[in-house]
């Protein structure tokens, strides 16, 4: 999808890689800031995002003259993110007390000080937990009289195109004299027929051995077409917008490359328990899914960073093949497009995959956003 008209501009908090902002780019808007305290998932942005001015710095430590020094004196249409959940989530252990659950205050202490037209806040469902619902609440309290928050409404990205039937929570808050009638119902996804694991990766080529490049990303030519591309990877093969990415990653592309490749050795052993897993059932022993061509991917996990650990997430397994998925066919199910370049190393890439908004989620959600804000220009 090409991007419309500018719409407006936008702060990205907790940006990782940056799928909420392409999302948005391709809606119309333009990210004029993206702030997020990790630089390795910070990276992403970077190479994706060449216009936008990057930020490495915890949201916590952010006020007026810090804004004043970043984006001057201009008063962003909108603010997105998604503070840390880990604190929130029902994978692993929730804890009342993490840290990183207070940097939903941090988020909205940001809408406060930046005073966009609206912001759109993403995170999992456990967020709305009665225990959880609470700090919410408080931390939405913060907001000045004239914005209105809209129930938080629970979106499956596959409602939204992507071959993934991940779930999380988004919370839309407006200015009231900018949108008088915006309404939960006006980002309901138009009924579709979900796009299937096969639609999505059934193109793309295989895993190529890993190398000692310490830069490559893992490219390798498509492999010839047996058979028309489905609507869904031809849209991913798309060149990107001539404001994002590289030239270097266009004229790869141009060539029929695509990156995101390199493989992950299995013993003989695993490899043949793999093969023996059913389509749609998971490894007893990893826990590892593996995917059905006619389904779609369940949510991808992120890992953890070195700071807790660096621990690699389960892998959903390939359909056919006795391995788990590649980078570029988990960014596929999430709903990223090729020309989106992640990280040399695989369980990176895999982190900011599996942290990361779905693009489609974003497009669908900020594609409502932009229609009303041109509207409201045009009268």
């Amino acid at each position: 999808m090409e991007p419309t008209a500018s719409a407006g501009t936008l702060v990205d908090l907790f940006c990782g890689c940056g799928g909420f902002s392409l999302g948005a780019e391709l809606a119309g808007f333009n990210s004029i800031a993206a702030v997020d305290i990790e630089p390795t998932l910070q990276s992403g942005y970077r190479r994706n995002f060449p216009q936008t001015r990057t930020v490495q710095a915890d949201v916590s430590d952010l006020d007026a003259s810090d804004w004043r020094i970043l984006i001057g004196r201009t008063r962003p249409d909108g603010v997105i993110g998604g503070p840390p959940c880990q604190g929130f989530s029902a994978i692993g252990r929730r804890r009342a007390g993490d840290s990183r659950n207070s940097l939903v205050f941090q988020y909205f202490r940001q809408i406060a000080i930046l005073r966009p037209r609206f912001f759109i806040m993403e995170n999992v469902e456990g967020i709305l937990r009665p225990e959880n619902r609470a700090l919410l609440d408080a931390a939405i309290s913060q907001l000045p009289s004239r914005y209105h928050v809209l129930q938080p409404q629970i979106l499956t990205a596959a409602d939204y195109g992507a071959a993934t039937t991940r779930r999380r929570v988004a919370i839309v808050g407006f200015d009231i004299a900018d949108f008088p009638t915006l309404s939960v119902a006006d980002f309901q996804p138009a009924a579709s027929r979900r796009v299937n694991v096969r639609e999505a990766i059934a193109d793309l080529p295989g895993p190529i051995l890993q190398n000692d490049d310490k830069e490559d990303l893992g490219w390798n030519f498509y492999p010839p077409c047996k058979e028309e591309l489905t609507r869904y990877a031809a849209a991913a093969r798309a060149l990107p917008p001539l404001h994002l990415s590289s030239a270097q990653v266009r004229e790869r592309l141009r060539q029929g490359q695509v990156s995101g490749l390199f493989d992950t050795k299995h013993s003989e052993s695993i490899a043949a328990r793999y093969a023996s897993v059913p389509a749609g059932k998971t490894d007893p022993i990893t826990k590892s899914y593996k995917l059905d061509w006619n389904g779609q991917c369940p949510t991808l996990r992120a890992g953890t960073g070195s700071e807790r650990g660096g621990f690699q997430a389960v892998r959903p397994l390939h359909p056919d093949e006795a391995r788990v998925i590649t980078v570029r066919e988990a960014a596929r199910l999430q709903g990223f497009p090729d020309w989106f370049q992640f990280h040399p190393t695989k369980w990176q890439s895999f982190r900011m995959i599996g942290n990361s908004v779905s693009p489609l989620v974003s497009y669908g959600l900020l594609n409502t956003i932009a229609g009303m804000l041109s509207v409201r220009v045009a009268a």
